[in-house]
């Protein structure tokens, strides 16, 4: 890329127009020029020069100068150009709230994912596992038995991927034969578990992670539903310690 198309694609980078940029270009090695001067030097229509010259005048880039009956355009001092950066800074830090509010709204990407079906499913699970980092919290609310009942085989499977991943493993499960048995072994796992009351049912295999929040639904139709939403999972986050906390 040459110079001039690199000083070309900036002024247009700063809100000027294709047009108002190869004007302007052309005015600073022209200085007080004609309308006809500035036209054969932009490469720009004369019939278009006017609203072109009206444009970058009110954004402070040319003025007007008489000479005799004459009338000449003079492009301004390029600092004039750093008071169009600054009111797009000042533009850009107004909005600032706004689209911080929309980024957490929807955490750069979709704000609700929905699976159903088994391969579907089972992506999902992928999915949260690749979506870790090293010391993770991973935070589980759920009953053992619904889970291997939907599938046994693939449940073990995900046990062993996840546990090939340096987390944070706290779980809080249904009070079952099988829940003490995944309790006895804890420490084996790197896991710490806690039991809900015996009277406790839960149909549903309930994930927090940092990224996301991972629900699946135990009971016909079997289905997966994820959250991406920084502040939803921070509720969320702030739920399980609240239940961690009042259980032994």
């Amino acid at each position: 890329m040459s110079n001039s198309a690199k000083i070309l694609e900036t002024l247009e980078g700063l809100g000027l127009s294709e047009t108002e940029s190869q004007v302007y270009f052309s005015m600073l090695s022209l200085g007080p020029a004609t309308i006809l001067s500035i036209s054969r030097a932009s490469e720009v229509k004369r019939t278009t020069i006017y609203n072109i010259l009206e444009n970058l005048n009110k954004k402070g880039l040319t003025r007007i100068e008489l000479k005799g009956f004459k009338k000449l355009y003079v492009a301004e001092h390029p600092k004039k150009l750093e008071s169009i950066l600054n009111e797009r800074k000042n533009d850009l830090q107004n909005l600032f709230p706004e689209l911080e509010a929309l980024y957490n709204l929807r955490g750069g990407e979709a704000f609700i994912k929905y699976y159903e079906g088994s391969e579907s499913i089972k992506n999902a699970y992928w999915d949260l596992l690749d979506s870790l980092q090293h010391n993770d919290e991973f935070l589980i609310i759920g009953d053992p038995g619904n889970w291997e009942d939907v599938n046994k085989s693939f449940a073990k499977e995900f046990i062993m991927r996840r546990n090939k991943h340096t987390l944070k493993i706290r779980m809080i499960l249904t009070d079952s034969d099988l829940s003490r048995e995944y309790k006895k072994f804890e420490r084996n796992f790197k896991e710490e578990i806690r039991l809900l009351p015996p009277e406790s049912k839960i149909d549903t295999n309930f994930v927090i992670t940092p990224q996301k929040i991972f629900i699946q639904q135990m009971f016909s139709p079997v289905l997966v539903i994820t959250i991406e939403n920084k502040s939803i999972i921070h509720m969320h986050r702030e739920f399980f310690n609240v239940m961690w906390n009042t259980l032994n």
